[in-house]
């Protein structure tokens, strides 16, 4: 559990970087710029991050149904050549979708004043400044965004409906308590 604990806490750190770094930066030096490049990669990483810690609450869901409903298997199911592929695996998905996403809209043509009056460089402000037509980028990033959190939010409602229905099989009152405070 503490290894997906630090990938988590480092995927966070991340995460609030991205967002934080340039924020900070606009207060104190009270410039509201930024450089294309640096919108592009301001929005990547906040997809790659963002898509990154979806599917690995998802894996710590994962990880908290084996330690609940198979204690005495956990050391061989979740050793930690395991944690390492499924911590990798978590990570994995936020590449492709972050990569295409950002490519993709910063490869449409920009007209008009090219300011975006937030401090996140996000896909609907900047798609706003495109002059051409984005009705397919729009239903990609839709999807993606359904899929991106609807997946792991199903193997978390999974995950977590199996470690209650194990829990309430236990036949002693302590015994759901102990596992319920788990």
């Amino acid at each position: 559990m503490y290894s997906f604990l630090r990938n988590l806490s480092f995927l966070e750190i991340g995460f609030n970087l991205v967002i934080v770094a340039k924020m900070l930066g606009t207060l104190l030096a009270q410039d509201t710029t930024i450089s294309f490049l640096g919108c592009a990669t301001q929005m990547y990483f906040f997809f790659f991050f963002g898509v990154a810690e979806c599917f690995l609450l998802a894996t710590m869901a994962y990880d908290h149904y084996v330690a609940i409903c198979s204690p005495l298997h956990y050391p061989v199911i979740m050793n930690q050549r395991t944690r390492a592929k499924l911590a990798t695996a978590s990570w994995f998905p936020g590449f492709p979708v972050a990569t295409v996403q950002t490519t993709w809209l910063f490869s449409f043509p920009f007209c008009g004043t090219n300011k975006v009056n937030h401090f996140l460089c996000d896909s609907l402000p900047v798609l706003k400044l495109v002059c051409a037509y984005t009705a397919l980028f729009e239903i990609y990033a839709i999807i993606g965004t359904i899929l991106v959190v609807m997946i792991p939010c199903l193997l978390i409602l999974c995950s977590y409906t199996l470690i209650a229905a194990a829990i309430l099989k236990i036949p002693l009152a302590k015994g759901k308590h102990k596992a319920f405070s788990t």
